[in-house]
């Protein structure tokens, strides 16, 4: 893919980019190496300074980056602002906490028999971050907050069709006082990540990706001995039982599915009803789906934008006719809207059976999987058929319900009652083909520190 930004709304392209050259490349290593060296050392309240400067620089240029987003990837523009300020509220977080959550943990040195004994987190260096253009802001914050705070530097190689946001990000935190070479962006297709991910300097990647993506990088990084965290691919189910609040979980359910025009690992895709509820809760999702409006990402009137790819659009339409033409029953949408840009109308298939590849393969669109089930038992072991183990999502009143869907989904995170939705103040990951490790909270500051044991006799 070209580094370039096109309008995901009309298909053109409106600015093109040479991607660094080897000099340019190994001019970033070594400034991220040798500003590791002393910034390690710094101060976490002035640390915590720079990331409140940094903040308060988004914040003043809210604006102005919503419209780049929308720009670049096509989510609307509500949306975007919406993300701006979810990447201001995580760097405040990070500045005021990061100091407790990095605090030694002190052990009972009298069973060690020692007089004092503890574990320090210690950064590890400079982190290579490969991040995706669907939340081109939040996705890259989410790291870098938490990672500078604990002393790391960091390098993004971000997507392609992203790379004016890539651009901005790169200079966001020197512009808010770190010193240079804390965050940088190495503007690069995906073909040059090996050598960087491969260089001594490098010590760790964070990928945010698909299953693909992260396969590769993760190979390349264990043949290397490198530390990986992974955030990839998502199907998340949506399992709605007779003792919801069924206005609620309809609500819910479409925003759930069509935030960022579909294109959300953590978006629910999968909708798993009990046969009680079911043609009540069908009948009114459609509804809400078909009511939805599709149109330029920056009119403040539309529901759902474009999807950010012309490659997107063609796998949502493929896995949508391959559905149909092995009998699915589209509900509402199923077709591309008459008009420039990639767009794809909000749809609501069912009948869905497991010959087609809807059935365990990602959906990056507006696209949502309807599934009718008789109890318990049967609706989780739909939601665990799937390789992936991101969000889920369960709608009941029953505690013991609760607990029993609270234990048994095989996913990172479950929402009762809700959205899945990320917070700085809850860790963020999956199980199985959705990746490993953890972003966010006190488990994503300390994925790139050594753990250190200390032992004082």
């Amino acid at each position: 893919m070209a580094i370039a930004t096109i309008n995901p709304a009309t298909g053109e392209t409106l600015k093109t980019f040479e991607p660094f050259g080897e000099h340019e490349v190994e001019e970033r290593l070594v400034l991220a190496a040798a500003e590791f060296g002393t910034y390690r050392g710094t101060d976490l309240k002035q640390r915590a300074a720079w990331m409140r400067s940094t903040a308060d620089l988004l914040e003043g240029e809210r604006e102005e980056v919503a419209r780049l987003v929308t720009t670049e990837m096509g989510k609307t523009l509500a949306a975007a602002r919406a993300e701006t300020a979810k990447c201001v509220l995580g760097m405040r977080h990070y500045a005021d906490h990061a100091e407790e959550l990095l605090a030694d943990e002190v052990a009972d040195a009298m069973v060690v028999g020692a007089r004092r004994a503890y574990a320090r987190y210690q950064p590890l260096g400079p982190v290579l971050a490969v991040m995706p253009w669907n939340f081109p802001l939040w996705q890259v914050v989410r790291f870098a907050a938490p990672a500078l705070m604990a002393g790391n530097v960091g390098l993004l190689k971000h997507a392609s069709n992203v790379p004016q946001t890539a651009l901005y990000l790169g200079e966001l935190f020197t512009r808010g006082g770190f010193p240079p070479g804390c965050f940088q962006t190495l503007l690069i297709g995906s073909a040059r990540v090996e050598p960087v991910l491969r260089d001594s300097r490098v010590v760790a990647v964070t990928l945010t990706g698909s299953e693909a993506a992260g396969r590769a990088v993760a190979s390349i990084a264990g043949g290397e001995i490198k530390k990986t965290v992974l955030e990839l691919g998502g199907s998340d189910p949506y399992i709605v039982m007779p003792s919801a609040d069924l206005d609620a979980a309809v609500s819910t359910a479409v925003t759930a599915r069509v935030q960022n025009n579909g294109q959300s690992c953590i978006a629910a895709k999968r909708f798993i009803v009990h046969a009680d509820v079911y043609d009540d809760f069908a009948e009114r999702f459609v509804a809400r789906m078909e009511e939805l409006r599709v149109g330029d990402p920056m009119d403040e009137s539309t529901d759902v934008g474009p999807l950010a790819t012309e490659q997107g659009l063609d796998d949502v339409e493929r896995l949508v006719a391959d559905a149909a033409g092995r009998g699915a029953r589209v509900l509402c949408g199923g077709v591309s809207p008459d008009r420039p840009g990639w767009f794809y109308e909000p749809t609501v298939l069912t009948d869905i059976t497991p010959e087609m590849r809807v059935f365990d393969e990602e959906v990056f669109g507006p696209v949502a999987s309807l599934y009718r089930v008789g109890d318990i038992d049967e609706a989780l072991a739909l939601a665990n058929i799937t390789p992936f183990g991101l969000g889920s999502n369960v709608w009941t009143a029953d505690e013991v319900e609760r607990e029993r869907l609270i234990t048994d989904l095989a996913a990172g995170m479950v929402f009762v009652n809700g959205m899945v939705v990320s917070y700085p103040q809850l860790p963020f990951g999956g199980v199985k083909n959705s990746g490993y490790g953890r972003e966010l909270a006190a488990h994503g500051i300390r994925e790139f520190c050594n753990v250190k044991t200390v032992w004082v006799g």
